[in-house]
């Protein structure tokens, strides 16, 4: 600390002989502290003669004195760094792992009433989960079945919310539905019902009342399909009320949904705060055999739209059976 003697000193502090100071015969001691160019420190801490004055430390504060405590920074200075810390985190949030959505139709009665907001789980698809029998999802419109439908018109601010999630998604085509049959499955609608999956009826106590399980028309509600592998087959509670796979059959996905236009599986109903509640997959759908899949079910493993890879794999069986032939011959030989 300068040129200035720290911690203890030799000698009889403040002593003094005829105006002189005494001088110790004893050794310094042990644990002194000098500095590397002060070889002796006077009784009163002052400095050697000839040495110049002391000076304060950085660590010292105005004349000497110790330093006063660092001023808080304002809050108004930390508040932008507040707000984008927020908005980074409520992003990644929304990507990742949760997205608000808000239920525009009744189609869904009563399970979720027009206004809901449901907070849809992003996150387990990212480690493999598929969608299942029973659960509520929500995916990206497979082929315009909402063509017709009123295109929401969020302002500014909303859309920015929207975006970061912090407020339901209002410009993504995006619909909400149930889970009735996955790929392999066989789904069957008989006059008023019940649905039938895998042969098995289904008990839906979750059906809006007065609705049948299936609807007896010409537009769809009288089907038996076959779930391709990747797709699944969605329908919604308010049976008599809702526009879903039964009635988008002459799509380019035969009324399937791609299990990649899935976004994620609804987990709770978040708001109004009255209507709060987890959506669990109804008990019917665990009822033993349902499993059970037919060999004519399994086997469709193929998408339903023709495509390049379909075309490749009908020109390459004839030279698969031409080489099986070849080798047959040549074992004979």
């Amino acid at each position: 600390m300068g040129d200035v003697a720290v911690g203890a000193r030799s000698g009889y502090d403040g002593e003094e002989h005829r105006g002189r100071p005494v001088e110790s015969s004893e050794p310094t001691a042990e644990n002194a502290v000098t500095s590397g160019n002060d070889p002796e420190s006077t009784p009163s801490g002052t400095p050697a003669e000839g040495q110049p004055p002391a000076v304060g430390t950085p660590d010292e504060g105005p004349g000497g004195s110790a330093p006063g405590p660092r001023k808080p920074r304002s809050f108004w200075k930390e508040l932008p760094i507040l707000v984008v810390i927020a908005l980074v985190l409520a992003l990644l949030i929304k990507t990742f792992l949760v997205q608000a959505f808000s239920i525009p139709s009744d189609s869904m009665q009563n399970t979720l009433q027009q206004g809901d907001r449901v907070l849809v789980d992003k996150l387990t698809p990212w480690f493999g989960s598929k969608p299942d029998r029973g659960e509520v999802i929500v995916f990206h419109d497979p082929d315009n079945w909402l063509a017709g439908e009123p295109a929401p018109n969020p302002n500014p601010v909303q859309k920015v919310l929207s975006w970061i999630g912090l407020m339901p998604s209002a410009e993504e085509k995006d619909l909400i539905k149930r889970v009735i049959g996955v790929g392999g499955d066989t789904v069957e609608c008989k006059n008023t019902g019940p649905l039938l999956v895998n042969g098995k009826p289904l008990n839906e106590p979750f059906v809006y009342p007065g609705n049948t399980p299936c609807s007896v028309d010409d537009q769809g509600g009288q089907f038996k399909v076959t779930v391709p592998k990747g797709y699944l087959w969605v329908m919604g509670d308010h049976r008599q009320n809702s526009r879903d796979s039964r009635y988008n059959q002459s799509d380019k996905n035969h009324g399937m949904v791609p299990v990649a236009d899935v976004v994620g599986r609804a987990i709770v109903r978040a708001w109004p705060i009255n209507r709060w509640g987890t959506l669990p997959v109804p008990d019917t759908f665990d009822q033993p055999g349902l499993d059970q899949q037919s060999s004519a079910a399994s086997s469709a493993a193929v998408p339903l739209p023709v495509g390049p890879e379909s075309i490749a794999l009908v020109g390459v069986l004839p030279v698969v059976a031409w080489r099986r032939r070849r080798a047959a011959a040549s074992r004979t030989r």
